[in-house]
């Protein structure tokens, strides 16, 4: 398997080359299993490069402003998003694209949970993404919705992808269980304004079949068909 990989701020960046010019696909994983998810799409996807982000810190990287712990035993997010954004666009995205000697076709930002919440804030904050992808994303941050009503995105994206597990929603926790309702708003607000917005609706809750949500939207993305 192809591959070159580096480290930007003690995060690991592993890059697939694509055999062919074709867009690249930006990915931030909790996981450090990059190895894996390029098996998968490189057999079922058009040709592309796929860059996946990992060793990050969490909670403060990927989301906008600062949150208070949930609960108890969780911790505080940061509201690091905008600084995170700034070493992906100036410092990954140029050594990246500098290492395969040519620009991409388009390039696709998607991520899972917080990192899903991410790829939607970052359409806000730069124009280097024609396409995203947000899988169980966190949209129960508060206030998100509110932020999405008084901004434009940079650019008007090609696609956008959401999908949502169908338990994502069943929690007692009053901020959690906001996510379903929010998620939706969002995907008809962005179908509204004439953006093709695809929402999939997968079995189970925030953490079954992660990687497998991952890549049925990245499929998506990449070819602009519903897939089974």
């Amino acid at each position: 398997m192809d591959r070159f990989e580096f480290q930007i701020q003690q995060r690991k960046v592993c890059v697939y080359p694509s055999s062919t010019k074709g867009p690249i696909v930006y990915m931030h994983s909790f996981m450090d299993n990059g190895d894996a998810f390029c098996r998968q799409l490189k057999t079922r996807c058009p040709d592309h490069t796929l860059v996946v982000i990992s060793h990050l810190h969490w909670d403060d990287d990927l989301t906008p402003w600062y949150c208070p712990p949930l609960s108890k035993e969780d911790r505080p997010c940061g509201g690091k998003a905008d600084d995170w954004l700034q070493t992906l666009t100036h410092e990954i995205v140029p050594q990246v694209e500098d290492g395969l000697n040519e620009k991409p076709t388009y390039r696709i930002l998607t991520g899972y949970s917080l990192a899903g919440l991410f790829a939607i804030y970052a359409m806000y904050h730069t124009d280097l993404f024609q396409r995203a992808g947000s899988m169980s994303g966190s949209f129960w941050f508060p206030d998100f919705g509110a932020y999405i009503q008084h901004h434009e995105m940079c650019i008007q994206p090609d696609r956008l992808y959401f999908s949502l597990g169908t338990k994502e929603a069943c929690t007692p926790h009053p901020v959690l269980r906001t996510v379903q309702a929010n998620t939706e708003r969002l995907v008809k607000y962005y179908q509204e304004k004439g953006i093709k917005t695809r929402l999939e609706w997968n079995p189970g809750n925030h953490y079954q079949e992660a990687e497998q949500r991952m890549v049925r939207g990245i499929m998506w993305l990449l070819s602009g068909e519903d897939q089974s």
